[in-house]
């Protein structure tokens, strides 16, 4: 993992992009969010505050989820 990053240079992450690794944005409550590069920045609805800082961190592995139960008759 990298250091954080004040988000006032967010539109720098162009250049900080790699293959297998997201960005993670926190705001001032330390809510995160891990998202590729994009401009402007999609915050998630129940943020009550701006994104404050990011840093460049490796991608996890997707895994499975667990298969549906079957329905009850």
């Amino acid at each position: 993992m990298s250091d954080w990053i004040d988000f006032d240079r967010w539109n720098e992450c162009v250049q900080m992009e790699r293959p297998g690794f997201v960005f993670e944005v926190k705001n001032a409550e330390g809510q995160s969010l891990f998202t590729p590069c994009g401009q402007p920045l999609q915050s998630p609805w129940d943020w009550m505050s701006g994104p404050v800082q990011f840093r460049l961190v490796k991608e996890t592995k997707p895994r499975h989820s667990e298969p549906l139960p079957k329905p009850r008759l």
